[in-house]
């Protein structure tokens, strides 16, 4: 009854898997001396302000903190287990997509019962993606290696992620922002997969993903003309409806900034008119870092599940995991023009 119990709940994803309590964590995790001594190394404090990127492609998580120059640093990266669906945004419920975009997530969004150990909640759909209709919620950060949409780390390490940005609410932050990328946001990748339908969608990314990479600052966020926007104050205050064209506003960007942001719109543009071949990604259903894919191979799911997550929920589709889509890409090449 237990095994067709756990059955059920594995159908309905790690959605239905989260909304519950888990009895295996009585308390949330609090950070750990060697996590404190790397922030202290590096110039931060456990106080200080949080920020998240997450990668589909290189199914990596990064967590990043304010040091003492008072500019984000990356703290940590953390392989990601499991993600599922393909690239590309999340827009319907029960598509298995994990969510791309920009989220900002609150103290009341941490769960520290989570049915995956603990978890927490990106805020799926957003303003932007609610006004265009997309559907579905509950879409988490947690523990084990299962997703049906959810990006699921190890125990150990959603564990870790949990107490640092719990650390930084209490402290004062309000909320701190994730940014879900589909894969870092090069001219390269992006002319890798200009084939893809999604590209105008990543462009936009891209800008949020350059201004971050470029000031080490957090962007400010908007929503306005079906799309996000980044660092403008407008007049009468933030635009109310998504879908409508943007008002008057102004950039708060440096002009220094906006000359940074102009020439890698450009060196985007041209890799993406000037490339050979695309990507040819066989996607069965997500990814997988590489570092437990070779766990997988080597211990089998069931072994696998049980290192990873102290709750042993099963890998979610290993024969997919281990197909690795991303290895079956075509080469790729930029076209040299003549002279080069």
């Amino acid at each position: 009854m237990a095994a067709l119990a756990l059955a059920g709940m594995l159908m309905s994803g790690c959605v239905a898997m989260d909304m519950g309590l888990s009895e295996l964590s009585s308390e949330p995790p609090k950070l750990s001396g060697a996590v404190i001594a790397d922030m202290s190394k590096k110039g931060m404090t456990p106080a200080s302000p949080v920020l998240v990127r997450i990668f589909k492609k290189e199914s990596e998580l990064e967590v990043w903190k304010i040091d003492r120059t008072g500019n984000y640093a990356l703290l940590k990266t953390y392989p990601m287990c499991r993600w599922s669906g393909k690239l590309g945004p999340k827009k319907s419920d029960g598509d298995r997509q994990a969510p791309e975009g920009f989220y900002h997530v609150s103290a009341g969004m941490l769960n520290p019962k989570s049915q995956y150990y603990v978890s927490f909640n990106l805020g799926y759909p957003n303003r932007l993606e609610s006004a265009l209709g997309y559907t579905g919620d509950a879409l988490m950060v947690h523990g084990a290696c299962s997703s049906s949409g959810c990006y699921a780390m190890t125990d150990q390490g959603v564990g870790e992620i949990y107490a640092i940005v719990q650390e930084a609410l209490r402290s004062g932050q309000d909320r701190f922002q994730v940014q879900a990328y589909p894969f870092r946001m090069t001219a390269e990748n992006m002319a890798r997969h200009r084939d893809d339908p999604n590209i105008p969608f990543w462009r936009t990314l891209k800008e949020g993903y350059d201004i971050f990479a470029m000031t080490r600052r957090q962007p400010k966020v908007s929503v306005c003309d079906r799309r996000y926007v980044f660092n403008t104050e407008f007049t009468g205050g933030e635009p109310r409806d998504p879908l409508a064209a943007c008002p008057a506003g102004v950039s708060q960007n440096a002009a220094s900034l906006v000359a940074q942001l102009d020439t890698e719109r450009q060196k985007a543009e041209t890799a993406l008119s000037a490339s050979s071949s695309v990507a040819a990604l066989a996607y069965v259903d997500g990814g997988m870092h590489p570092s437990f894919r070779s766990l997988l191979k080597k211990q089998g799911a069931t072994k696998m599940a049980e290192a990873v997550s102290g709750i042993k929920y099963p890998v979610s589709r290993p024969d997919a995991a281990l197909a690795d889509p991303h290895e079956t890409s075509t080469s790729w090449r930029p076209v040299q023009s003549a002279g080069n």
